[in-house]
């Protein structure tokens, strides 16, 4: 017979927490889809740059989706994995087509800060219930989002 969970997080709290980080999980994995995307598909002449730059981001994302997901099941509840879930679960909409780099800047600027707001929005969740991993979990996101966020904007200024 299992032993039920007592870290000192409510089983209200964890189930708060585990939702909140299930949509940070969402973002953060089609965010990573479609920076990879558009690691494949940029042209111009800003190419090498673009294409390293994305590379750098999606594999540093890609390396995220697991901590998040076992973040969750710390928290003793499932991660969601499928595409379906995470197209319920998510803030991120999906790109159609393959636009221009201009407009590949633009949407993932825009995907760094959904998810910057995404987790941020479950950072109260994590301190009213004195949760420290969840919470250095997500302030490492949010660094790096933020970080991201500022130099895909910094390509873009004229």
């Amino acid at each position: 017979m299992a032993k039920a969970m007592d870290t000192g997080i409510s089983a209200k709290h964890r189930a708060a927490i585990a939702q909140g980080l299930s949509r940070l999980l969402a973002d953060t994995y089609l965010l990573y889809l479609k920076t990879h995307n558009f690691h494949w598909n940029v042209e111009g002449p800003m190419f090498q740059t673009l294409h390293l730059m994305f590379m750098g981001q999606y594999t540093e994302t890609w390396n995220a989706i697991d901590l998040i997901a076992e973040r969750i099941r710390a928290l003793g509840h499932y991660a969601p994995g499928t595409y379906k879930q995470y197209i319920e679960l998510a803030s991120i909409k999906e790109t159609g087509g393959v636009p221009k780099a201009g407009k590949m800047i633009a949407e993932l600027i825009t995907g760094q800060e959904t998810v910057a707001r995404t987790a941020r929005s479950v950072l109260p969740l994590a301190d009213a219930a004195n949760d420290q991993p969840t919470l250095d979990l997500l302030t490492q996101r949010l660094d790096i989002h933020e970080k991201n966020a500022w130099m895909l904007r910094s390509l873009l200024k004229k």
